[in-house]
């Protein structure tokens, strides 16, 4: 069984609210997104549709719009809201000094 640590991966302020930046965190590609809500999510960095870049994605609220065909996903679940599957959601959050800290499996 896979064990979860926290990573630190910098400054909230260094994404642009309503954007998102591709990472890569132990060996996995992902996107990470600053909401207009000031909430941040973490996800796989494709669209599972034709590999889509999802961090160029449009962001509203908490859906996620991949560039290339207009998919829909819901960054807090990773459900499909127009297409056919979901993607991958990591647990992401701001710490007290305004760091982003990502949970993920080793």
């Amino acid at each position: 069984m896979s064990t979860m640590v926290d990573v630190k991966l910098g400054s909230l302020d260094a994404i642009p609210v309503g954007a998102g930046r591709n990472i890569e965190v132990l060996g996995r590609k992902l996107a990470i997104f600053h909401t207009r809500a000031g909430k941040v999510f973490a996800v796989q960095a494709e669209c599972p549709h034709r590999g889509g870049p999802l961090a160029d994605g449009l962001v509203g609220g908490t859906t996620l719009i991949c560039p290339l065909h207009a998919w829909k996903f819901d960054l807090e679940t990773g459900a499909a809201l127009f297409g056919e599957c979901g993607i991958k959601t990591y647990p992401a959050r701001v710490d007290e000094s305004g760091h982003i800290i990502l949970s993920i499996a080793e």
